[in-house]
């Protein structure tokens, strides 16, 4: 923060952006993914995926996290997949029968929660959890989403692993950037700017930038599984749509 990153103004006029930087951006967010199947290197690029049915997040603490921290972690959970649902146009709540896990747990804690959202999610097994139970040192969080349906490419389960010894203001940061590549925003970019889909950690919760993303995602014009060339006609003109209304 004192280099001035883990910005929280959402971006400004010294970071401005064109359609056709939004367009670029997307492409390389949604066709490539930030890792590969067992979350130890580079992925690859893939069509696009997002969720059809509604999406319900569920957030499971590890036994040693506070209560103070949970009150907290939880309505900003709350908070933010009202957010996520504004934006998208898609139903995201945090009420009946959960298929988007938010794991926050300390490392001694993860197999335990891992173990609880096998349990509690359609479609996923402990097997398939196997990732994300030996996370590298330097990886704050992680979100793994799964397909367990006829579609390949129409996600139906996801599970987040936050952990619960991040700070605050990272913890949100996690809370930001990892439920929404649960939704399909799968890869991180360079180039894009203002963005939390950025390694550069310049900004830590969800930017303009990145809930004109969300939108271009969940626009009804696209659809699960087309690749970068056939949405890309359709990329530009949303995206021209979308900045030259309102923001």
């Amino acid at each position: 923060m004192s280099q001035g990153l883990l910005r929280q103004d959402g971006g400004g006029p010294d970071v401005p952006f064109t359609p056709d930087m939004l367009v670029r951006d997307f492409e390389q967010i949604v066709f490539f993914n930030e890792y590969d199947a067992s979350f130890q290197s580079r992925g690859g690029a893939s069509p696009l995926r997002r969720w059809a049915g509604p999406v319900r997040m569920e957030v499971i603490f590890g036994a040693r996290v506070p209560p103070s921290q949970r009150a907290q972690d939880a309505a900003d959970v709350r908070n933010y997949a009202r957010r996520l649902a504004g934006a998208t146009g898609h139903q995201i709540s945090t009420f009946g029968k959960p298929n988007f896990a938010v794991i926050i747990a300390s490392e001694d804690d993860r197999d335990a929660t891992l173990e609880q959202a096998a349990a509690r999610i359609t479609g996923i097994s402990s097997d398939s959890l196997a990732a994300l139970r030996d996370l590298r040192r330097d990886t704050y969080c992680v979100v793994a989403a799964f397909a367990t349906g006829s579609d390949a490419y129409t996600y139906t389960a996801a599970v987040a692993v936050i952990r619960a010894e991040n700070p605050d203001l990272l913890r949100l940061s996690c809370i930001h950037e990892e439920l929404s590549q649960g939704l399909g925003l799968a890869n991180d970019s360079p180039e894009a700017r203002p963005s939390i889909f950025n390694d550069d950690d310049e900004f830590a919760l969800l930017t303009g930038h990145d809930e004109l993303l969300l939108r271009m995602l969940y626009d009804p014009r696209l659809r699960p599984g087309m690749t970068a060339d056939e949405a890309a006609p359709l990329t530009r003109i949303i995206a021209r749509e979308l900045m030259s209304g309102p923001l």
